[in-house]
Parts: C-alpha cells; sequence; structure tokens
C-alpha cells in the first residue's frame, strides 16, 4: 500500500515531467481515494477502461492517453462528465503520461516497442528525442519486417515503399507520430515506423525512398504503460493488471 500523493511524487521524478512541454497535463489528473493497493494500466481512458478497472477493484488507473488536452473545450459536459463522474463516484484516481512515457530511456513506449521488435535503440533523434534510432545487424527486407511487426503486435500493418527494399537503419516513434517523417528522412533511415499515417506521408515516401510503416497508433503504445505500471507496482509492493480496450487505430 502507498500514499496517492507519494505514488504521484515519485512517478513525476521518475517520468522527469518537466523536460517536456507537452498537451495535456502529466501526473495525477484525477483525485481518489488516499491509499492506493492496485493499479489498473491501459492505454487511454475510455469509459471502457473505467468501467473494467472498477470491475476488477483498481484504486487508480494508469494511462497514456488520459483527459484536459490543449484546445479542447474546457466544459465538462457530455463523455467528459460522464468519465469524471464515474471516477469520482467509485474514488478511483487517474494518472495520466503522454510525451515523457513516449521517450522514457527505460520504461517509455518507443524503448519497449523497440524490444518487442528486438531492436535496440543506438540514439535518439528529432523534437524532444522522441524517435529512437538504429543500424540493425542482419539486413532485412521491408515486407520481412512488416511480417515481423504483424506477428508481434497481432494485427496488420500498412506498407508504403518497395517490399523487396533492404532494411538496415531503422527510426520509429509509437503513436501518432508520422508528422516526424521529414526527420526521418533527414536522418537518412531507410524505414520509419510509427502508428498512423497521414495522406501526405504516402507521397513522403515514395518521393524520398524512405520506406513507411503505420503499425498502429493502439498497438504501438500497450507496452510502455504496462512498464510503467509493473514498475510501480514493484517499488511500491502493489498489484498491477493491464487491461487491453482493443483499438483498431
Amino acid at each position: 500500500m502507498v500514499k496517492i500523493n507519494e505514488l504521484n511524487h515519485y512517478t513525476q521524478q521518475l517520468m522527469q515531467v518537466e523536460r517536456f512541454k507537452d498537451y495535456c497535463p502529466n501526473g495525477l489528473q484525477v483525485e481518489g481515494r488516499t491509499e492506493i493497493r492496485k493499479i489498473v494500466s491501459g492505454v487511454t481512458a475510455s469509459m471502457a477502461l473505467l468501467e473494467a478497472a472498477h470491475k476488477v477493484g483498481a484504486d487508480l488507473i494508469l494511462v497514456h492517453h488520459g483527459y484536459f488536452w490543449k484546445n479542447e473545450a474546457p466544459e465538462i459536459v457530455g463523455i467528459k462528465q460522464r468519465r469524471i463522474k464515474f471516477l469520482l463516484t467509485h474514488e478511483i484516481n487517474l494518472m495520466a503520461y503522454h510525451l515523457p512515457l513516449d521517450a522514457h530511456g527505460e520504461l517509455g513506449n518507443n524503448v519497449q516497442l523497440g524490444n518487442l521488435l528486438g531492436f535496440k535503440a543506438q540514439a535518439y533523434i528529432g523534437a524532444d528525442s522522441l524517435l529512437a534510432y538504429t543500424e540493425i545487424e542482419a539486413v532485412l527486407t521491408l515486407s520481412e519486417v512488416a511480417t515481423m511487426l504483424e506477428l508481434r503486435l497481432g494485427r496488420r500493418v500498412m506498407v508504403i515503399g518497395d517490399h523487396e527494399k533492404k532494411i538496415k537503419k531503422i527510426a520509429w516513434c509509437t503513436g501518432a507520430a508520422q508528422s516526424y517523417m521529414e526527420q526521418a528522412i533527414a536522418s537518412e533511415v531507410d524505414l520509419y515506423i510509427s502508428g498512423e499515417i497521414s495522406e501526405q506521408t504516402t507521397h513522403q515516401s515514395i518521393e524520398s525512398g524512405v520506406a513507411y510503416i503505420s503499425a498502429g497508433h493502439h498497438a504501438t503504445e500497450r507496452y510502455g504503460v504496462q512498464a510503467l505500471g509493473c514498475h510501480l507496482a514493484q517499488k511500491f509492493n502493489l498489484e498491477h493488471q493491464f487491461i487491453d480496450i482493443h483499438n483498431p487505430v
């Protein structure tokens, strides 16, 4: 058992929140009961996750995508009202880490996705060092990398580029990081992997010769929050359970 304030303070320091200018508050977003025994982690604080977490007795819900995003309407009405009311009614804490969880050098989404694929990040590039970079030992074709992603993530991926292209230098950034394509191109990689794809990403890939794989926003960001949840559970002797709410995007 641990007090929520102690847990929040520790996690803020661990995730180096002060490094980032983010689109949302990082840390404790909705305060619930004081004492924490069980953490439920998930990618997004949807109502489905809140209900599932309550059902298994969570004191704290830990997510990558929380609430109170920049430029969203400030009124607590509709979906936002129902979610926050649910948390307050059941005294469940909500803690969210966005960019700090993407970039963390041990527990972050990028590191954890790399671990899943057998890619060890050798450097970090781009804004806030959010793009992981590696040069793999054995040259693979683009098709082979795509197949590996599909097997490890359990979903189809979208591939832009010549499937027989030889891949040696790879950059990746989980989630909706297709906007970093230009930085990946400037880094002269053979392949850039992210979660989503935009219309212009296709043209950037074809015209630059840098292959692109869209592997799923949700699918690529399932692993950092699990790693953080496990770390906190071990640190404070808590119970931890990851609940995966399916999202095809």
